[in-house]
C-alpha cells in the first residue's frame, strides 16, 4: 500500500512540473531504447528517428530538457552554434562520438 501511495504521489508531482508536461513517456522510452542501441555503425536514418522521438514539442530542435542519455551528456559539444538547442545536423554529430 505504501508503494502505491508513494508511486501515486511521485507521479502527481512529476506531472505538475512544467518540464514534464505533455511528455509522452512511450516516446521517451522508444528514444532511450534507440539511443542505447546505437553503435559506431549507426546510420543517419537512425539519428533522424532519434531526433523525431526527442523533439517532444515538434519545433525542429532538441532543447536540453528534451535531451536524454548521451545526447544530454554531450549536449554542449553537439551544440556547435551555441544556441542552446540541437538541430538534426548537430545531432548527427553524435555519430562521430560513437566511434
Amino acid at each position: 500500500m505504501k508503494k502505491v501511495v508513494l508511486t501515486l504521489a511521485i507521479s502527481i508531482g512529476l506531472f505538475s512540473c512544467d518540464s514534464v508536461k505533455n511528455v509522452n513517456t512511450s516516446t521517451v522510452s522508444q528514444a532511450a531504447t534507440l539511443l542505447s542501441s546505437l553503435s559506431s555503425n549507426a546510420t543517419v536514418q537512425q539519428i533522424s528517428s532519434l531526433f523525431s522521438l526527442l523533439d517532444a514539442n515538434k519545433d525542429e530542435a532538441i532543447s536540453s530538457t528534451e535531451a536524454i542519455g548521451s545526447v544530454s551528456e554531450n549536449f554542449n559539444t553537439l551544440d556547435t552554434d551555441n544556441n542552446s538547442s540541437l538541430n538534426l545536423s548537430e545531432l548527427t554529430g553524435l555519430l562521430g562520438l560513437l566511434k
